[in-house]
Parts: C-alpha cells; sequence; structure tokens
C-alpha cells in the first residue's frame, strides 16, 4: 500500500507503474474518492465538535431557548448518522482501490513483458559435460530409490510426491546447511505457523489478487501459506520497534503450499512445481531508507548465491523485468540455476524489496532518532527451496554410474557420505 500523500502528490507517477506493471488500477476514481472521505470527514468531525460543545451549554439554558437547542442537537445528530454510512462507504471503496496500487519500480528496473526482458547480470560456475547420456531427476530419482512421484500422486493426487530414504535425507541436508548459512550471517531462525489469518495474506500483498493461487481452510477462516515470507513479515505487524533494533535479520523454516493454478507443460512434471514444498527464507525488516533497503537486497542475493556455489550447482542472476514483477516489488532478481534435462538455466531463488508498502498494510512501524514513528522497510529471499533445489543437486552431480555425488559442504549433514546411490 503507498502512503496516500505520495499518491496525490505523483499520480502520473502512480498510473505509469501500473501500466509498466501491466495492472489496471483506477488512480483518478481513487483521487476523487480520497476527495469526497476528507470533505465527509471534516463535515462529520465538525459536527461532532460542535454538537459535543452546544451540549455543554445544555445545563445553562432553560424555557424555550433549552428547548430550541435540544432540537438543534436532534437534529444535527441526525445529519450526523445521514453522513457517517456514507462516509464508511467511501472509506471502504477508497481502501479497496488502495489494496490494488502498485509500487512504482526502481529507475534501474527494466521495462518488459516478459522473462525474456529480464536482465541478466551476471554468471557463475562451469556447465556441466557429462560423456554419458544423462537422466532427468525423476528418473534418476526412482532409479535410485529416492524419489517416488507414483505413489505421492496416489496419495494425495497431481503434483505430489514423496522423497524416500536418501531423497528424504538430501532436503533435510539442504535445509539444514541454508539454515546453517544463515545463522553464521546474523539471522534469528523462526520457525512459523503454516496457516495465518487473512490479515496477513493481506499485508504481505498476496490479498487481493492471489486467493486463487492459496488454499483456503474455510471452515475455520485460514489459509495454508504459500512461504513463509508471509508469517515472518507480519511478526511484527502492529508493532512500533525501536530504530535501535533494526534492522531484523530472520531466517523463516516452513512448509508451503501453491494451487500452481493455471500451471502447464514440462514444469508440472516430476518435482519441479508441487502443491507442497520445505523453504527456508530471509526476511529483514529494516529502517526507511531506499538506501539501506537497496544495500540489504544485494545482501541476501549474495547469501543465495553462496549457497549455490557451495552447492557446486552453476546459476545466473537477473534483475527482473517490470511486468514481470509483483505489485508490491520495487526491484526483483531472480536466480535460475542450471538444469542439465532442460538444458536451461531455471528459477530457483527471487529476492524483493519493497520499501514500505508490506509495513503499511501491516502497520509494521518504528521510533526513529528523533522521536517520529515511521514505516519500516522490507525485503525477502529464498535461500533454498526444496525439493525444487533437488533437481539441479541430482542432475549437475549425477555420475555415469548411476550414484550422486554429494558437495562437500552437504557431507557433514549425510553423516559424510561422498556419493548417494
Amino acid at each position: 500500500m503507498l502512503d496516500l500523500a505520495f499518491i496525490r502528490e505523483n499520480p502520473d507517477l502512480v498510473r505509469r507503474a501500473a501500466v509498466k506493471k501491466g495492472l489496471a488500477v483506477d488512480v483518478t476514481r481513487l483521487l476523487e474518492l480520497d476527495g469526497e472521505r476528507r470533505s465527509l470527514l471534516a463535515q462529520v468531525e465538525g459536527m461532532r465538535a460542535e454538537r459535543n460543545r452546544r451540549s455543554d451549554d445544555i445545563p445553562g439554558l432553560h424555557g424555550k431557548a433549552r428547548e430550541r437547542a435540544i432540537q438543534e442537537l436532534r437534529a444535527m445528530g441526525g445529519e450526523i448518522g445521514r453522513l457517517e454510512p456514507l462516509l464508511q462507504g467511501v472509506e471502504r471503496e477508497l481502501e479497496a482501490l488502495l489494496l490494488r496500487v502498485p509500487s512504482p519500480p526502481a529507475e534501474d528496473v527494466p521495462e518488459g513483458r516478459s522473462d525474456a526482458d529480464n536482465v541478466e547480470v551476471r554468471r557463475w560456475g562451469e556447465l556441466p559435460r557429462p560423456d554419458f547420456p544423462i537422466l532427468d531427476h525423476a528418473a534418476l530419482g526412482e532409479r535410485l530409490g529416492i524419489i517416488d512421484v507414483t505413489r505421492g500422486v496416489r496419495l494425495a493426487g497431481s503434483r505430489q510426491y514423496v522423497l524416500r530414504g536418501d531423497g528424504a535425507r538430501l532436503e533435510w541436508a539442504v535445509l539444514s546447511y541454508a539454515l546453517d548459512h544463515l545463522l553464521g550471517k546474523g539471522f534469528v531462525p523462526l520457525s512459523v505457523p503454516m496457516l495465518v489469518r487473512e490479515e496477513a495474506m493481506r499485508g504481505t500483498g498476496y490479498f487481493p489478487g492471489g486467493e486463487d493461487q492459496a488454499y483456503a481452510v474455510g471452515r475455520d477462516g485460514l489459509y495454508l501459506i504459500g512461504t513463509s515470507e508471509v508469517p515472518v513479515t507480519a511478526y511484527h505487524a502492529g508493532e512500533v520497534l525501536e530504530e535501535g533494533d533494526l534492522p531484523r535479520y530472520y531466517a523463516g523454516f516452513s512448509g508451503c503450499f501453491r494451487r500452481e493454478a493455471g500451471a502447464s507443460g514440462r514444469d508440472t512434471a516430476g518435482v519441479y512445481r508441487v502443491h507442497q514444498f520445505y523453504k527456508v527464507e530471509q526476511v529483514i525488516v529494516g529502517r526507511a531508507s531506499p538506501e539501506e533497503s537497496a544495500r540489504h537486497l544485494e545482501f541476501i542475493v549474495a547469501n543465495a548465491e553462496e549457497l549455490l556455489q557451495g552447492l557446486e550447482l552453476p546459476y545466473r542472476v537477473s534483475i527482473v523485468c517490470t511486468g514481470e514483477m509483483g505489485q508490491g516489488q520495487v526491484k526483483k532478481y531472480d536466480i535460475e540455476t542450471w538444469m542439465p534435462s532442460r538444458e536451461a538455466y531455471a528459477e530457483t531463488h527471487s529476492a524483493s524489496m519493497f520499501h514500505d508498502f508490506q509495513a503499511r498494510r501491516l502497520r509494521l512501524r518504528y521510533r526513529d532518532g528523533s522521536g517520529e514513528i515511521r514505516h519500516c522497510h522490507t525485503l525477502n529471499n529464498t535461500a533454498l527451496a526444496s525439493p525444487r533445489i533437488l533437481i539441479p543437486l541430482l542432475e549437475v552431480h549425477q555420475q555415469a554410474d548411476g550414484s550422486v555425488r554429494v558437495p562437500p559442504a552437504l557431507r557433514p549433514y549425510l553423516g559424510g557420505r561422498e556419493r548417494i546411490g
């Protein structure tokens, strides 16, 4: 959510942001409603103040003057009663529009409509050149007895799976490896609820607009999270933090659930795009400083890159174009890891900078050194998500004998084993 004062002062900038992100937002109507709200609010508050003043005068009045004053108060009360529902209706419509307004992209974000317009900024690692026929992760996992899609689908329907034996151990290993790496960078781990109230989904910007991707537990009014970003970012919702306690670095761990409505093609094969997965998420809550937020964004991207380098997986980093960004994102990076079976890089990580977009919706604030209350800035990034990370891990490190080499960074989490086979 953007500050109304900012929208009033920069309506054309907000309109351009909506066009760049491919979003339909009626800024003109929003500003009309803002004017109506301020006018109605001034009338209601003025009449309330006048009513209170006149009420204080009544005890000193007598006779017809008293009767006339009481009648005038009743009329004033009736007018207030007429205006208050109008004000509430305007406020509801205004809030609904505000929840759809996008954050303007940063100046260095490339314009574009699809991921083809993303701009690559760097690559790391040599692509594997095996001298034997490679298997994709699904076939390799089945041969090794560590991925069982057939029984997963039988248990829970499409895009489900079971990791068994060394597959389960490998998942636990990569997640523990990611958490330990972030602990070394000063992050505080949070194991968070996977069911949240609607306020948390709305506050982090997933609602309105993302309802079709979320699993709803209608009976209880709760939603399964698609990322621990939601409960971790909302962890301090409604609070006023102290500037000296910022930034807060959190490493959220949780299961994640996504309907993946509309997904099709090869992304639905194997374990690339599934309904349930686990993720270690970096979340930063910081001061209202664009410069500081930009440094935080580079920091969390670097952390994710270090994890991939430790796993010896080639990857590339791209700045996401305006048309591929979400409503609240000011700047976003994607990290794509090489997947041999695709003969292409594919997304495994994303990092987003929001400025105060989420914090305003969550009423997440801090008191600065001068005592002023300000909204925080928030950022998040995937440290590692499984089972998707298992795809390049298995495919890049597969050996001619059908085994999989375990990178040294993971061996302490697998009892020192050097191979899975």
